[in-house]
């Protein structure tokens, strides 16, 4: 047991809460003996009392009481170290880099966190986009697998805070592109339908759920067929007003358009064969916000993958000089 002392919150911590600042720091103490400590007054911020929700500034005092020693399995694991091939990978992903903020074309087919059979994702070649700084980017939001285009990151956890207010209160804009199965009519409209997750023998899945069924997640998309090819492929926009999970290829599959190459969810009917590549046709194609230091309108595009490029041009589609039709 080590004696009573006195931590700092560094720059870099500030904005984050007490709760999740101490288990950073103490993994060996549980939830349930920081609260112990907190009511009984062992643990204060400044000398006051303080709750496991409260936001630390830079420069505040911790007071830490006798804790037991951390073990081998207590310490947070060290990342893996990068190769000159990982950092010059992850680096070729970039596409803008300020202060605040990075943002990646993320490829198609790399998870953006680590799951059952998946060595290599985002997270872990986040080491290799520190540049000058001395702290890793941080996820601020999720891009699924099997899709590509703008991931956004934040370079500290000020960003990362404030990029999640923006989230939360739908301060950014979000465009994706995909080739959809046929063509939806009306050739724009939005699509108001709940999902939750569901887990069946093909594993976890989410799905619609309907007036009767309470535990759904309310979940909006607005949508906008820009070109069509013969009525059986359509080139759409797409905009989730929501985030949850694999809403986007729920909901077009739900209206009967499933997105190409979404074998998940739309089976046999996403893959029409030929030369149309078996990859998901999502793409992330922009991230638009309102940037805090210049108060402008920052937007990043993202260019195609090869499998999605090479589609648009066997069906005659063209991304150019389509602006952002929700906006």
């Amino acid at each position: 047991m080590s004696g009573v002392t006195q931590k700092s919150i560094g720059t870099s911590e500030d904005g984050m809460r007490l709760d999740r600042w101490f288990h950073l720091h103490f993994p060996q103490v549980s939830h349930g003996q920081l609260q112990k400590f907190l009511r009984k007054g062992q643990v204060r911020v400044d000398g006051g009392r303080s709750k496991a929700s409260r936001r630390l500034i830079s420069g505040q005092e911790v007071r830490i009481p006798p804790l037991p020693e951390q073990t081998a399995q207590d310490r947070p694991r060290q990342p893996k170290r990068l190769t000159e091939r990982d950092v010059e990978f992850i680096r070729s992903l970039v596409l803008h880099r300020d202060k605040n903020f990075i943002a990646i074309n993320k490829p198609s087919g790399l998870s953006v966190q680590g799951g059952t059979g998946q060595e290599r994702h985002v997270d872990g070649l986040l080491e290799g986009l520190k540049f000058e700084l001395e702290e890793r980017p941080k996820l601020v939001h999720r891009l699924d697998r099997d899709t590509s285009g703008v991931l956004m990151l934040a370079r500290s956890r000020q960003a990362a805070t404030l990029m999640g207010q923006m989230l939360k209160k739908r301060d950014t804009s979000k465009l994706y592109w995909a080739v959809a199965m046929g063509t939806p009519r009306p050739a724009q409209g939005q699509i108001e339908l709940a999902l939750a997750k569901r887990k069946g023998r093909a594993g976890e899945k989410m799905q619609v759920c309907y007036e009767d069924e309470e535990e759904g997640q309310f979940a909006l998309t607005k949508y906008f067929v820009l070109q069509s090819a013969a009525q059986r492929f359509s080139f759409v926009a797409l905009t989730p007003v929501t985030g949850r999970t694999h809403q986007l290829r729920v909901h077009m599959n739900e209206i009967g358009f499933p997105i190409v190459g979404d074998g998940k969810y739309g089976g046999a009917d996403a893959h029409p064969g030929g030369e149309i590549s078996r990859k998901l046709h999502l793409h992330a194609r922009s991230f638009s916000f309102t940037h805090p230091d210049k108060g402008k309108l920052l937007t990043i595009r993202a260019e195609l993958p090869d499998h999605m490029q090479k589609s648009f041009d066997l069906l005659g589609f063209d991304g150019l000089d389509k602006d952002n039709p929700f906006m």
